[in-house]
Formats: C-alpha cells, structure tokens, sequence
C-alpha cells in the first residue's frame, strides 16, 4: 500500500531550487552565482573533483560583506528547509514501518513482552511506571519563534503534498503557499535584535505542551490499551503513566529574571491554557453525545451528578435545561464546562482540583456503558480523561530551581536578625540547627521582612513566601518540587525544607507540600551520596518529610557539568555507579528512589536516543518512575512534529515498560566483575588525560581563540548569563556555551576525548579487545556509551576543525591540535574495532544525512572563520558572524 507522493531527495531538489529562485528574485543573478559557486566547490571537494578547499577559501574571502551576508543567510535558509524534507523522511519512515508491522520499539513490541508476565505482574508494571519528560529553558534553541513559526507552516504544506490525493491546480496552489512563505522567509531576520525574556521562554515550552502534546498523548493510550487488549488474556487498566513537568519560568539557577511575578504569570497562562482545551473537548463531546434521554436510562450515579451540578449553578443549570431539553449528557457537560469556567474564580461551583473533573468524565462513561456506548467512550471519553488525568489544571507542573549558596546566604542573613551567625556553623551544627528549627512549633523568622536583605536572599525568601500562595490559588500539584543545583551537603537539603517551613509549606509530621530534589553534579558530590542521602534519612526531620511524600525521594543527576568536569568516559561511568549506589542507599533505607537525569541535548550533556538510555540504566535504579530534561532545539526536534512526538513518547513508555518488567525478573543485572575492572581502569586513565588536556597552561587561551565561544556569549539564546560570574574558566563557563563552541568548531570534543587514552590504559594493563567486543555486545551501558561517542566522532570533521585551530597563536596550536587529532584519530579506530563494524554510525540515515549536509555546512564554516580571523569587523559583518553560527547550528541540528 502505497502511503506517499514523494521522497526526500525530491523534497530536497525541489525546496533548494525554490530557494535559489527565491535568492535571485531578492538579490539579483550574481548572489546566485556566488552561492552556486561556493556550493559547488564544496561538493567538489567532498565527492574529490578537486584536491583542495582553496577556491571554496578564496571565492568566501573575496566577497564583499554584503555579499558575505547574502551567502551566510542563503545556506542557513537551506538547511532550515532540508531540517524540514528530513523531519517528513521521519514521518514517512514511521508511517510505512507501522503499517508493514516493522516499526522498532513500538507499544505493539512492548506490548508482546509484557504478555510473558501474568496479568497480576502486568497491572503491577503499569502502576509503577510514571515517565516525566521535563522541559528546560536553557538556551540552546537558536532559532526565533517567528522562524519557527513559518517553518512550521512549510512543514504542513509538505505534509499536504506527501500524503493527499491533489489535483494539479491543487499541487500548484500549494507550491505557491510554499513559495510565498519562503519569500517572507528570506525576508525575515533571522539573529534576533533583543534577548528573550524569562516569559517567552515559557510561552515557547507551553507551545508545545498545547498544541503538540495535549493531542498525541491520548493516542498514545488508545494505542497501548488496544496493544494490550491484543495480547493479554484478560482485561486491564491503563493508568496514569505521563506527567509532564517544566523549568521554563521557575528556574532560578543563575538567572536573577525568573522573579516571582514570573512564575504567577506562567502558572496563571498554563492553567488559561489547559482549561481553555478541556472546554474545547467538551464543547465537541457535546456535540457526540446528543442522546435521547426517554430513550435511555442514565443511571442513578449519572443522575445524582447532575442534579448536584444543577444545585451548585442554579443559573446554568436553568440555561442547560432551555438550550437542551431532554438531553442529559449535554446538560452535564454544559455544566461542566461552567464549572471550568469559575477555576480561579470568585463565583462558586468551579472544579477545585482535576480528580473532579476525571470523576465527572468516568460517570459519563459509566452511564454510556450501561446504554451499550461502549465504542463512544473509546472514541471520545477515553481520550479527554486522559488528557485530564495527565496535565491537570496546571498542563505541565512547574519545579523550581536555585544555586544552593543562594539559600546558604538568606538563611545566614534572615537568621543573623536572631544573633544566630549561620555561616560560622559546621556542618554538623548547621544540621542540627535546621533540623531543631523545622521540628519546632513556632516559626524563627518572618519571610515576609526582606527590607534589609541583600537583592539575592530578598528572591530567594519572597520566593518562598509566595510558594504557599501558588499552592493554595493553583494547587500543589501545580509546582511542588524544588531542585537544588550544586547540592554538596546534607545541609543544603534541609536549608530548603527549613526555608519551606517557615513560608508554611510544610507542617510536620502530618504535611509536606514539596518534594526537595538535591541535584548531584560534581564528583564530589556523587561520591559522597551515602553521607547526603544517609545523613538525610536518618535525620529526625527529614524521615517525616519521606512519610509524608510516600517515601519517595527524588535525586537529580547533573550530566552536563559531570561531563565538563571529568570528560566523557569518566562522568558516564561515574554516573552509573553513582546511581546503582543511590539505588542501593535507597534500598538500604526502604525508600522508592526517582531519578531526575539532568540530560541536554548533546550527547557530551547526555543526550541520544532517550530509549536506549532508559534501557541501558542500572536494573536496581528502575523503579518505574523516571524524570529527565527536554531542552533547547531537542525540544523542537523531538515534539515540533506530532507524528514524531507521538513516536517519541511511544518509545520512551516501550523502553520503560520493559525496564521495569527486566528490573522485576532481575533486580540486579549480570555484571562480570572484570568489566567492572575493565571500565574502572578506562574511566581512571580518561579522566587523568581530560584533566591534563584542561588544566595544561593555555588551553583556556587556546579554546577562546579556536572556537567562536566570544561570540556564542553575545547571542540571545537565551534569559540567562553564558557563565556564572563572567570569569573565562572552564570551569565558570556552563556546559551549553562549552559544548556549543566545540560544536560549532566541528571538534565536538567534549563527547569523546579521551576515550582512546582510557581503551588503551586498559590494553596495556592486561585487557585484551576480545573482552570489550564482548562488553559491547552484552552490556547495554557499555554499548549505548560507545554508541553515544561513536555519533559524536563522527559529526567531528578535523580538516575543518583545522581551520578553527589556526585561528590561535601558532605556540597554542602546535600546544594542543595535533594533540586532539591524535585522540581523535585512536578512538576512531578503537570504537570500529570493538564494535567489529566498519563505520562509526550504526544508522543508515546517518551516514545518508552526513554526506547530505556537510557539502553545505562547510561555507558557512570557512565564512565564519575568515570573519572570527579579522581583528575588526564592521556591523555588518558581526550580524554575518552571528548568522553562520545559526546556519551551522542548523546544519549539525545542534547547538549545546
């Protein structure tokens, strides 16, 4: 059955050539010429017509800055566009394998490995399993929202032409949609002019929870309940097993905009948002459930409902009864959606929480069921009570986030009006003092007095003040966790729950409204988690906050300082040791642990395939619920497209699923203890030699002058300073600008230097490559972390790497390239060798879309290198700057 009109060459071909026609329609024939020109050279060299990259060099170096700028914005809108033809090669992907049935790690597979459990065990998982994608404001998106916008209208067009039967007047038109769209495309400035604030990050992230999401995730159920109906010998239910969460507009981590004011306005737009969807649905329900009511018997639980509702809004209960007389269902939800209408109101009746409005939704399905409705409630409860269940009135829950030292300073400073000098405190001391503080009665301080604070402690205390108000407007369920970065001690945990205390959100033993999320990032940190965690659950204090929250603790995992701090191979293994001991601390101490990986869109921040990860975590840390961060252009790769959103969120609750049902059958996985050694040996030698490589005098010198990281601070991606205190460290800088700047270099160093000086410690200490070829094959952790090094090495392109690295003083170059050319070179031979295969990407596609896109990165590379060498550049050649690192970040489709 054939499902498509097209191919993704013919995308390709036809949206480059609208684009050239568009280019010489806004420029004139020569910009045409020249871009021709330099795309030619490029291929040329690539497919090794010519010998060298010169005439490409010479003809970039010749333009004038105007033109320089016509050639940056040229290949940037290309690969706008080719992003584009390869999100729709995705899609067609998709849609072919599932109706062949060869669809990978689908609900169908996931499904079938369920059914060898008995249903007990099966309806076990199910409850387990809560999946909480959490999304992020860091910056990483590089492109602006009205960019995005026209790019998603040229997406749809695409879509229109692949799969609908069009006449040719038909086709015609919607060329010319496509056309006039990129028209206004070129037309458009592509670097934005201001930074974005705090609110447009979380109006970004709320576009996708709205408009992408909010429909796919009730497919995605349907999809898993016909799943299961198909294998499974008996009925089951499909609980609750999304919830999804943000950062947007309450992470306060090194952002002093994200005020309080902030958060209320996003907790007041997200909760207009999802009530205003509800009363869509409803309204469109009501236009299905038209029944008769002399012609069925509703049911007494149904007609109890009603006439409660009728009590409670006499008015519109007398206007429901008007507009449709003798139909009950309608009657109800018309009320219902009057009942939506007064949350947050002063008028009565309104839902206090969603729990209500799921009831409301289940009677209508029970009393449809009772009158052989059951297909109605598949195709059209089902759905919204889904949909209820997992966004709430809040469509995503908010955490907050905070520097620990942040709170270390307010409570020093509120507490010195008592004569208590916090900071002079040990450890110890600071411990008992807090655990005292919060067992007592009466509060110590008044968090409403900030008039002799300092401007941080001020934040920070009338953030808390105001964290009671959120709750009791909003809900709890609506921001109820907070994170705490950089968490070294067990103090830094019961300086939040004290600081909660006293804003009375928490009341102990009987209530504690937040979870407190200790965020473990440094190896400090991760090596000391028995003497946090143990110290906490043994604390008099915090044993009562485990109760309260269902024994549950949530602990965040930082991957991207990790990684910045040790490298590659050292954090990644770190971090799965660290987690299996968390899990066992947890264990230790009856307590059910939620991980929180902290993971960015690159693989060097933890990124990849979100599957293979989840089934690559240690079988003793699967406890069903898992958390982890969605950020930057991740975000619009992953969910932009609904398609594709739904196939993500398909795979994450496949992997899930059968993580929890292999951690059940093995709480703990087969190890062999020479791997152990094997990987301690690696992770030794590679942290040494990423240490040496940073700490060697000039490197900082030699990565400011051979990446363009002076100018990835100026760019607005973000609300957010680039580094934590303006100082040019390693470590000062935040790991998005570091990962972004090696990037952009195509050195993407930070995802796998010193892998090979790790292999080849462990070779010349006994190991034999037999061993690690069997690791590979065996050990999902081990696989899925050469997997992630063998993506990044091959984004890397040294000869243009090169060009980047002559950009610094010759002493510096011959300091450090030849240095990571010889890295680079070992690990790719090394990786190859262990996974006994002769390229380094595992994926077709892979190698398809590398050879599509590097031709036409590589003028925006050398551009940008001419222009990063001129010790003074005009206006308009710091936008072209600006503009080429957009194209090439669009080119790699990834930023940070």
């Amino acid at each position: 059955m054939r499902l498509h009109n097209r191919e993704v060459r013919q995308d390709v071909r036809e949206l480059g050539a609208l684009l050239g026609d568009v280019l010489e329609d806004q420029t004139s024939r020569r910009a045409f010429d020249t871009v021709e020109s330099c795309r030619t050279a490029a291929i040329d060299y690539r497919a090794g017509d010519i010998e060298s990259r010169e005439p490409l060099a010479t003809e970039l170096e010749g333009l004038s800055p105007h033109q320089q700028r016509v050639v940056a914005r040229a290949f940037t809108t290309y690969f706008e566009l080719i992003n584009l033809a390869e999100e729709r090669e995705r899609v067609r992907s998709i849609r072919q394998d599932s109706q062949d049935g060869t669809l990978d790690d689908s609900l169908e597979t996931a499904a079938e490995e369920l059914s060898e459990a008995d249903l007990e065990t099966v309806a076990g998982i199910l409850d387990d399993v809560l999946i909480e994608p959490t999304f992020t404001a860091h910056p990483t998106e590089a492109r602006r929202k009205t960019v995005k916008s026209k790019l998603r209208t040229v997406a749809t067009h695409l879509e229109t032409l692949d799969e609908r039967l069009l006449t040719d007047k038909e086709r015609e038109q919607v060329w010319r949609d496509v056309d006039a769209e990129v028209t206004s495309l070129w037309q458009t400035p592509q670097v934005r002019k201001r930074q974005p604030e705090p609110e447009d990050e979380a109006r970004n992230v709320q576009w996708y929870l709205e408009n992408t999401l909010f429909d796919v995730v009730g497919e995605v159920y349907d999809e898993l309940a016909d799943a299961l109906d198909d294998e499974l010998d008996g009925a089951i239910d499909v609980p609750k097993l999304f919830e999804f969460r943000s950062w947007a507009g309450s992470d306060r981590d090194g952002n002093p905009y994200v005020t309080p004011e902030v958060t209320a306005n996003t907790l007041e737009r997200q909760r207009e948002v999802v009530i205003d969807r509800y009363r869509e649905q409803l309204k469109r329900l009501s236009g299905v459930l038209s029944q008769d009511g002399s012609r069925i018997t509703t049911g007494n639980t149904f007609d109890a409902s009603l006439e409660a509702d009728r009590e409670r809004l006499p008015g519109s209960a007398k206007t429901a009864k008007e507009r449709y007389p003798g139909e009950p269902y309608r009657q109800k939800l018309k009320l219902m959606r009057e009942r939506l209408e007064r949350v947050g109101d002063v008028r009565p009746g309104g839902y206090d929480d969603a729990d209500e409005l799921v009831e409301d939704l289940e009677i209508i399905a029970d009393s449809l069921r009772e009158n052989s409705g059951e297909t109605v409630v598949e195709a059209h409860v089902d759905p919204l009570r889904r949909q209820v269940a997992t966004f709430g009135l809040s469509l995503a829950s908010l955490d907050l986030r905070d520097h620990r030292q942040n709170h270390t300073d307010a409570i020093d400073e509120v507490l010195s009006r008592e004569g208590i000098e916090y900071k002079s405190l040990s450890e110890d001391e600071r411990v008992e003092l807090l655990t005292d503080a919060v067992l007592q009665d009466q509060p110590i301080v008044d968090l409403s007095r900030t008039e002799d604070l300092s401007d941080t402690s001020s934040r920070v205390v009338t953030l808390f003040d105001s964290l009671a108000d959120w709750q009791a407007e909003y809900g709890n369920e609506a921001i109820d966790t907070y994170c705490i970065s950089m968490n070294n001690e067990p103090s830094h945990v019961l300086e939040v729950l004290f600081l909660a205390d006293q804003a009375g959100i928490v009341s102990l033993p009987e209530h504690c409204g937040i979870d407190i999320v200790p965020l473990l990032e440094t190896e400090y940190a991760l090596s000391g988690a028995r003497r946090i965690m143990g110290t906490l659950f043994d604390n008099e204090a915090y044993s009562q906050v485990l109760e309260a929250r269902g024994r549950t603790q949530e602990i965040m995992l930082g991957y991207s300082d990790s990684n910045k701090e040790n490298g590659f191979l050292a954090a990644n293994w770190s971090l799965y040791k660290n987690q299996r001991r968390l899990g066992q601390i947890c264990d230790d101490y009856d307590v059910t642990m939620r991980l929180f990986h902290g993971r960015g869109g690159s693989i060097s921040r933890g990124g990849g395939p979100m599957g293979e990860a989840l089934l690559a975590l240690p079988n003793s840390t699967v406890t069903g619920q898992v958390k982890f961060t969605e950020q930057g252009e991740a975000i619009a790769e992953k969910y932009g497209n609904p398609r594709i959103a739904e196939r993500n969120i398909e795979q994450m609750l496949n992997a899930q699923l059968r993580a929890r049902k292999q951690a059940i059958e093995q709480p703990e996985e087969r190890i062999e203890e020479e791997w152990v050694e094997a990987m301690d040996t690696m992770a030794d030698a590679a942290r040494q030699e990423y240490r040496d490589l940073l700490e060697t005098d000039g490197f900082v010198q030699y990565f400011e002058q051979a990446t363009p990281i002076t100018v990835i601070e100026d760019l607005d991606l973000g609300s957010r300073p680039a580094s934590r205190s303006g100082e040019r460290t390693v470590e000062d800088l935040r790991a998005i600008p570091w990962v972004f700047s090696w990037t952009q270099a195509r050195c993407i160093l930070p995802g796998w230097y010193a892998v090979a000086d790790g292999i080849d410690a462990y070779l010349e200490n006994g190991g034999d490559v037999e061993t690690l070829q069997t690791m590979y094959e065996e050990w999902p952790f081990f696989r899925t972390t050469l997997d992630n090094a063998a993506l990044s090495l091959s984004r890397t392109e040294l000869e243009i790497a090169e060009q980047y690295a002559d950009l610094a003083t010759e002493d510096l170059r011959e300091r450090f390239f030849p240095r990571v050319t010889e890295e680079y070179e070992r690990a790719v031979d090394l990786v190859k060798t262990i996974g006994q295969r002769e390229t380094l990407h595992t994926r077709d596609w892979m190698g398809e879309n590398l050879e599509r896109r590097n031709p036409y990165v590589d003028p925006l590379n050398f551009l940008q290198t001419h222009l990063l060498g001129r010790t003074h550049r005009t206006d308009v050649e710091e936008r072209t700057l600006r503009l080429t690192v957009k194209g090439v970040a669009a080119g790699m489709k990834n930023t940070g």
